[in-house]
């Protein structure tokens, strides 16, 4: 993926099966400290994803409302996903290079689940 910006994006999941078609999410790019470190603090909701480039874990005190994370590799492939109530502490994961986050509920409607190899365009 190399250095990324702050910025905005699509995220591309591939169909399941072979008459699926693609999945198509708008996604926020937080690569700068600072925009690692506000992430979805203060927000209500969130349109699409918001991906932390670089990271490998997330906490959730002070948000106002349960997300997924997913966490990815350095090839963005999904390693692990997981549904966090507020004010939780997630646990880093070693090989992740990536987290995503979405409203909970957002990954399984969008067929995002473990051994999934994502595309992020600019």
């Amino acid at each position: 993926m190399g250095r990324r910006r702050d910025g905005r994006g699509v995220l591309r999941v591939p169909a399941e099966g072979p008459a699926g078609t693609p999945v198509e999410v708008p996604v926020e790019i937080a690569a700068s400290p600072g925009a690692r470190t506000r992430g979805l603090l203060g927000r209500d909701g969130v349109e699409g994803a918001l991906l932390l480039s670089p990271a490998s874990g997330v906490h959730t005190f002070r948000m106002r409302f349960a997300i997924d994370v997913a966490y990815l590799d350095r090839g963005l492939r999904v390693l692990a996903v997981r549904t966090m109530r507020p004010g939780r502490l997630g646990l880093p994961r070693l090989r992740a290079r990536h987290v995503l986050e979405a409203e909970a509920g957002a990954m399984a409607r969008w067929g995002l689940r473990p051994g999934v190899r994502v595309a992020l365009e600019p």
